[in-house]
């Protein structure tokens, strides 16, 4: 799984919500004790939001020059909290609960997408599908299922064995095509026959 990152994404704040967030992550930094040593001042971090306040209060009149001031005083402020972002990265190593004691936003982490238990293809030929179940740990044979309906059957003798395949996969042919159908799969282990997989619906082509 990738890990937590932190991420700079105070760039597409207004510059009073930046100013609101900048003291925010000061808050979390001064006296924490994961974070000691940081690679830039916090007190120097501190002045530069706090010219950042001053030269907002002077573009209020709306000059030209003071306006550049106040981006030139917001460019600042953001290259010293990518530097403390780049910092806290760093130091927690991947660790999310020291990441957020920084204050710092962290990306969304990368999602495991689990492989489902059955799919059911196209097979090369009209009528036919293959399964393709996900491997079970020390099977050594699998059992493939088929029902025609676009529901499951009542009970478990209306199931259709379409045969036993050594492998994970499994081809069907001669099924009618437009039909709706259900499909399953089971796995001969050491231990016995599992319960069959939930059935998966498809029209067959």
């Amino acid at each position: 799984m990738k890990q937590p990152q932190v991420v700079v994404d105070f760039t597409r704040l207004s510059i009073p919500e930046k100013i609101d967030f900048f003291n925010n992550i000061l808050g979390h930094l001064v006296g924490n004790p994961i974070y000691t040593n940081p690679d830039i001042s916090l007190a120097d971090v501190q002045l530069s939001v706090d010219n950042l306040v001053l030269a907002t209060l002077a573009a209020h009149d709306g000059s030209r020059v003071n306006t550049s001031l106040m981006h030139d005083a917001e460019a600042i402020a953001e290259k010293n909290f990518r530097i403390l972002a780049a910092y806290v990265q760093r130091i927690a190593e991947g660790d999310l609960s020291k990441i957020l004691s920084s204050g710092f936003h962290v990306s969304q982490l990368q999602v495991v997408i689990q492989k489902p238990l059955l799919a059911i293809k196209d097979g090369p030929n009209s009528g036919s599908i293959i399964f393709v179940a996900k491997s079970v740990d020390k099977a050594g044979a699998y059992i493939w299922q088929y029902y025609e309906g676009e529901t499951p059957p009542a009970t478990d003798a209306e199931w259709i064995t379409a045969g036993h395949s050594t492998s994970a996969t499994f081809q069907v042919n001669g099924l009618t095509k437009a039909k709706v159908y259900q499909f399953r799969f089971a796995a001969i282990t050491i231990t016995g026959t599992t319960d069959f997989s939930a059935p998966v619906s498809k029209i067959v082509l």
